[in-house]
């Protein structure tokens, strides 16, 4: 399978990153941070040089991983003043996705809200009424700049958003109508933080076309205590369902990327020293 990185979870210096993915034969570069910049802000001549960079070392970008559309509220509009920020930074995004041979433009979404729908009394009592369906609204005319600019997006499993499950990503592509141009980035370690099992649960939700892009990592979550722990691949709550995953990935023939998400640090705040503990263990499950 096409195996990648992001890079700034290694070192947002792109060059030493690069190094380091070549030690490790990864090929695919995603790219979120590079410098002290998000992608979408970069100058002109940053992005050719970001370009030249990585074309000259052999490695494609997988996806450029902008938060767009994260932090917003259900009480935003399309149109309104934040929506129409993050819609010009999309643009620029897509621009700079463009002249990197990116397929792929992350999107996220607005704040969670934890009940949505409910029955027998929770429809009246505990649900956050209309939040839904304030989404589809704000999320379309990315959909539509993204297919007059031939990019493909992916909407990302949030653990604080409001598509933080494959079942939701799913459900807000279908009621687009949308399955063309914008895909699911599946971030099953996010989707723990709602219980959706990743495999075989959370899986079968993208299977059909539904699937574009592949976050990795491993970690414990403990939702009624609000604490998040990122683990050494394979020795968090993850580790059981890795193997099961990738094989069905391989028996689906899927032709995306993988990308390991390299967030975990042994207690340090080394995030490079935390990649390559884990690297061999990523590579050993989805090569």
């Amino acid at each position: 399978m096409k195996l990648g990185v992001i890079c700034d979870g290694i070192n947002r210096d792109l060059g030493h990153a690069v190094n380091v993915m070549d030690e490790y034969d990864l090929e695919y570069a995603e790219l979120q941070f590079v410098g002290n910049t998000e992608v979408g802000d970069h100058s002109k001549q940053e992005i050719a040089e970001i370009d030249k960079l990585l074309r000259d070392r052999g490695k494609p970008v997988s996806c450029l991983s902008r938060h767009i559309f994260a932090g917003m509220t259900a009480a935003n509009r399309s149109g309104d003043v934040l929506h129409t920020k993050h819609m010009d930074a999309l643009k620029r995004v897509i621009d700079m996705a463009h002249i990197v041979g990116s397929p792929l433009v992350r999107i996220m979404t607005q704040r969670k809200e934890q009940i949505l729908w409910g029955l027998n009394g929770a429809e009246k009592w505990n649900v956050a009424h209309g939040v839904w369906d304030t989404m589809g609204p704000m999320i379309a005319p990315a959909v539509e700049l993204a297919k007059s600019e031939g990019v493909t997006l992916v909407v990302e499993t949030g653990n604080g958003t409001l598509v933080n499950s494959n079942y939701t990503a799913r459900k807000l592509i279908d009621e687009l109508d949308a399955k063309d141009n914008l895909k699911v980035l599946w971030d099953p370690g996010n989707n723990c933080w709602c219980h959706e099992l990743a495999y075989p649960d959370g899986y079968n939700e993208v299977r059909g076309g539904y699937l574009g892009h592949v976050h990795i990592k491993d970690l414990k979550v403990d939702t009624p205590r609000g604490l998040l722990e990122i683990c050494r691949l394979g020795e968090g709550q993850m580790a059981d369902v890795f193997q099961p995953m990738a094989d069905a990935l391989r028996a689906d023939s899927y032709d995306g990327v993988i990308s390991f998400e390299s967030v975990y640090h042994p207690g340090n705040g080394n995030f490079e020293e935390g990649f390559r503990l884990s690297v061999d263990r990523f590579k050993t499950l989805f090569s």
